[in-house]
């Protein structure tokens, strides 16, 4: 079942921090300075055109989160909204002045972030792991602390596991955070992983499709015996290319004569196969 301490809004969730008193206030935009700690690492320009394009017409229904800071006020959540303020002409406007200490900062705008669900996989996963190595509390106490299931947590951070590449089109929003689980429940390397990524935007692989491509190479035993880079880097493009296992056996001969083993897991994977090939034969 899952928890509802989101429920309880922000300041139930975290001790020690002062709670607001009385209405949101106006301030001026220029007094506000970014949140050193902000999980979200983009903001999407087309989300932040259109909520400019509803602020010029509604104004901002929703304040920002700032604490003091000197003079200033420095913005705890609401990036987006401030943002979006700033491009719709605003010149001020409405604020929420909390008394924030340094340790809860990120975890304010975490939880912030998590209910509006303005982060993507990544940020989210980054935001986990940056809690985790301040609060220094298990994935199952953190879990509770954000209203999560710990399993919710648990896959978000295995995310963090991606090679760099595959990370930034999940962070895009180009490949989905289950195509993503899906490729790192694989045995391939970092750079096939990447390479079949690519394959799937291509092929428009949904994620079960990607899953059984998964489970084909988790069949598949490494091996540390020393290959010829040539013919792993072969086998490697015949295997993104055809979506299956594919082994290159070469014989100890002048001729270097050798075969070529495709594997099929069912008729319709025989048939799929048979007809990528004499596609690209003819």
């Amino acid at each position: 079942m899952k928890r509802k301490a989101l429920g309880r809004g922000l300041g139930a969730l975290i001790p020690g921090v002062e709670r607001a008193e009385g209405p949101a206030s106006e301030i001026d935009i220029d007094l506000i300075v970014p949140n050193p700690q902000q999980p979200r690492l983009r903001l999407d320009e087309k989300s932040v055109e259109e909520l400019a394009a509803s602020i010029r017409q509604n104004g901002v229904l929703q304040p920002v989160l700032v604490r003091p800071s000197g003079k200033r006020y420095q913005l705890v959540a609401g990036e987006r909204r401030l943002a979006a303020a700033q491009r719709a002409g605003l010149m001020r406007i409405p604020a929420i002045v909390r008394n924030v200490p340094d340790e809860k900062l990120l975890e304010l705008a975490l939880v912030e972030n998590i209910q509006r669900e303005q982060l993507n996989p990544i940020e989210e996963a980054q935001a986990f792991q940056k809690l985790l190595d301040t609060l220094r509390v298990t994935q199952e106490d953190l879990a509770a602390r954000l209203g999560k299931e710990r399993s919710t947590v648990a896959n978000s951070l295995r995310l963090l596991k991606l090679p760099p590449a595959v990370r930034v089109l999940v962070a895009e929003g180009r490949l989905s955070a289950g195509h993503a689980r899906a490729l790192l429940a694989s045995n391939v390397s970092p750079g096939e992983m990447a390479k079949i990524a690519q394959t799937i935007l291509e092929k428009s692989w949904s994620v079960r499709e990607t899953e059984r491509w998964a489970q084909r190479q988790s069949r598949k035993p490494r091996t540390t015996q020393a290959q010829d880079p040539n013919l792993a880097a072969a086998a490697d493009q015949l295997r993104v290319t055809l979506g299956t296992k594919v082994e290159l056996h070469v014989a100890r001969n002048p001729k270097g004569s050798g075969s070529i083993r495709i594997h099929f897991y069912s008729q319709e994977d025989l048939v799929r196969i048979y007809t990528l090939v004499m596609g690209k034969l003819s």
